[in-house]
């Protein structure tokens, strides 16, 4: 079965996020003063083949350890659905 992977991965909040902070300094000078705390993260979407669900999240959790995030500096959280 195919499963679809939705995939969050942030800076950890104590690490400086020198994109957001940019944006932030952007959006302000459009006047946008109520936006604050802006990070900057990436979002990854993929299929997955599994037999069962637990075969998938164990697949994409293991693909987001080894190589979609730093571990040192950065979080992930993921969904997954049918395809």
């Amino acid at each position: 079965m195919k499963y679809l992977a939705q995939i969050d991965v942030m800076t950890r909040k104590e690490i400086l996020d020198p994109q957001g902070k940019a944006v932030k300094l952007g959006l302000h000078n459009l006047q946008m003063d109520a936006i604050d705390n802006v990070r900057i993260g990436k979002h990854i979407t993929l299929e997955v083949d599994a037999e069962t669900e637990d075969q998938a999240r164990q697949t994409v959790d293991s693909a987001c350890r080894q190589l979609l995030a730093n571990l040192i500096m950065e979080e992930y959280t993921f969904t997954l659905q049918p395809a």
